[in-house]
């Protein structure tokens, strides 16, 4: 696919994907990101991926189902809103190296672009965010998407960003979370508390990208305005 089969509108509050597939042409989006279609484009829905085969994310109180839709006979058009407000970018797999994401981040891709998971372990655990990243490999596009608009990133070198607004990176880059400015563990449980405290320090050359609003600053934001049942 070229960059004239699709078009991002509404960037960066509140982008959608506009595809418009070939006759016989296949397209994978996040499930229950489709909001229109032509009447012709069929859908299938499946699991996909090594751990993502059969339980999906649950672990990650997610799930990952991707749907794939196929234009039927002669072209058709395809319109996606991610489910939160933010950016939507593109990004063009070679073959020759891969792109992690954000859980929350995969958008749509072609069928020839392998989505699968690399847990994070006890890296995850402590950065307060999922335990999962998605890894996309192969050749094809590819698109994803944030809370807020999306910068990016090329690095060269070291670099740090907070846990809270990365959205993705070329795995060209190696990475290793760490506490910021040497907390020790009393700051670091203020710290995570606090929504500041840890970052990933990303070493090599290769781009990232990150979001202009963290999710968690908004849920702690809305909290006080949360309905309360009374005790009486």
């Amino acid at each position: 696919m070229t960059t004239q089969n699709f078009s991002i509108d509404h960037a960066p509050a509140y982008a959608a994907l506009t595809l418009q597939l070939r006759s016989g042409e296949t397209m994978l989006v996040e499930s229950g990101a489709m909001a229109t279609m032509d009447s012709w484009i069929t859908l299938k829905s499946k699991a996909r991926g090594g751990l993502l085969q059969g339980l999906g994310r649950m672990l990650g109180g997610e799930s990952f189902f991707v749907s794939e839709f196929t234009a039927q006979d002669r072209p058709g058009q395809l319109y996606i809103c991610p489910g939160v407000p933010g950016d939507i970018t593109h990004y063009h797999l070679t073959g020759r190296g891969g792109i992690l994401l954000q859980s929350s981040g995969f958008v749509a891709a072609q069928p020839s672009v392998t989505i699968d998971t690399q847990f994070q372990g006890m890296k995850g655990f402590f950065s307060g965010e999922s335990l999962f990243l998605l890894r996309a490999t192969g050749e094809g596009d590819l698109w994803f998407s944030s809370f807020g608009g999306i910068v990016e990133i090329p690095v060269t070198g070291d670099y740090v960003v907070d846990t809270g607004y990365i959205v993705a990176f070329e795995d060209s880059l190696n990475y290793s979370v760490e506490m910021l400015g040497g907390l020790s563990f009393r700051g670091l449980r203020t710290g995570i508390l606090g929504g500041d405290g840890l970052v990933v320090r990303f070493r090599g050359e290769g781009k990232v990208w990150i979001q202009t609003r963290r999710l968690h600053n908004l849920i702690n934001f809305l909290e006080p305005f949360r309905p309360v049942r009374s005790s009486d």
